[in-house]
């Protein structure tokens, strides 16, 4: 038998009807528990030009040692005529025996377990008794960040606002149907939230650190923008800072590499992140000044929510193993 003979190929609709099957939060954290006490291992990512102007790929790795999982996310942006194609996949192998294990779909996972991410930095960092929520952004993206973020706390208001939403009534079914307060503005949409989910594409600041209140929390995630960055750069300096890994995200990040260069910020000032936190390892903030949590995503998060579709169908499909299938419903 071949290294091939045993590889999974997991479509996009494999992945759809799998993903209610995981719990992507509690999935995230045993991930970085995982990563703070060693059981892992998290590399830099690093961004490959296709050359000639094509655009580039994201590379994000990542090590389960405990699971005898590695493997890799390829995202690649390629430019043409029309709407740039983004794509991303995530291959699986075993570390007993250098093998493939399975080729996965990572479109809708990506999307997953970005908010899934934020939504453990909040449990970690907000307040307990938090109860104004504020989300800029509308899309997929916006959506995951509310869906997980909403079990975590009694969020007695929600406010949302996407220029998108603001300018045509395309997409607001979903958000109509939920407990949520549409505003006609960002600062309308963050005054008094005691946190405040970023989740937009864009590569400059969406809110005025002026609106916060004294103690918010806000959450900033990455686009494909070159050095994006949701918040003013000077916030940093103003913030008390937490990251999804503090060895590979001040790198990445936009707002902390433009923070770095023009406000004089360092990155030793980061408090903690996710696995600090997720193991009692790093400072809680203290009460009466702002937080900010920036995400840039791990290639760790992506095999690990890999990995956990791929059990996941073993569990409900054993038989479907067979050479190169395409698992599909």
């Amino acid at each position: 038998m071949n290294a091939l003979s045993s590889i999974k190929l997991l479509d996009e609709t494999a992945v759809i009807d799998l993903l209610p099957t995981i719990d992507v939060v509690q999935t995230m954290r045993q991930l970085f528990r995982a990563l703070g006490e060693d059981r892992a291992v998290q590399p830099p990512q690093t961004l490959s030009l296709l050359g000639d102007a094509r655009g580039d790929f994201i590379t994000y790795p990542g090590v389960l040692t405990e699971r005898s999982v590695f493997g890799v996310k390829l995202s690649p942006y390629i430019v043409t005529d029309g709407r740039p194609i983004v794509t991303a996949w995530t291959l699986l192998m075993s570390s007993k025996t250098g093998a493939p294990l399975a080729l996965v779909d990572a479109s809708r996972l990506t999307t997953e377990r970005t908010g899934a991410t934020s939504a453990l930095a909040i449990d970690y960092l907000a307040r307990p008794d938090a109860c104004r929520l504020a989300i800029i952004g509308s899309g997929d993206v916006a959506w995951a960040h509310f869906r997980h973020a909403y079990p975590l706390r009694s969020w007695r208001e929600v406010r949302l606002f996407s220029p998108s939403l603001a300018e045509s009534v395309d997409g607001k079914e979903r958000w109509l149907d939920q407990p949520v307060e549409i505003t006609r503005s960002a600062e309308d949409c963050v005054r008094n939230a005691d946190v405040v989910i970023l989740a937009t594409s864009s590569a400059k600041p969406v809110i005025d650190a002026v609106w916060l209140g004294g103690d918010t929390l806000v959450t900033s995630i990455s686009t494909n923008a070159v050095q994006a960055h949701e918040v003013s750069p000077a916030f940093l300096n103003e913030a008390q800072v937490y990251c999804d890994d503090r060895r590979t995200t001040p790198g990445s990040a936009g707002e902390m590499q433009l923070a770095r260069s023009q406000h004089g910020w360092d990155k030793a000032s980061i408090r903690g992140d996710l696995a600090g936190l997720a193991t009692g390892t790093c400072p809680l903030p203290v009460r009466g000044k702002q937080v900010f949590f920036r995400s840039i995503g791990l290639g760790l998060e992506d095999v690990a929510i890999a990995e956990a579709i791929l059990s996941a169908h073993s569990a409900n499909s054993p038989a479907s193993y067979c050479s190169h299938e395409r698992v599909a419903s």
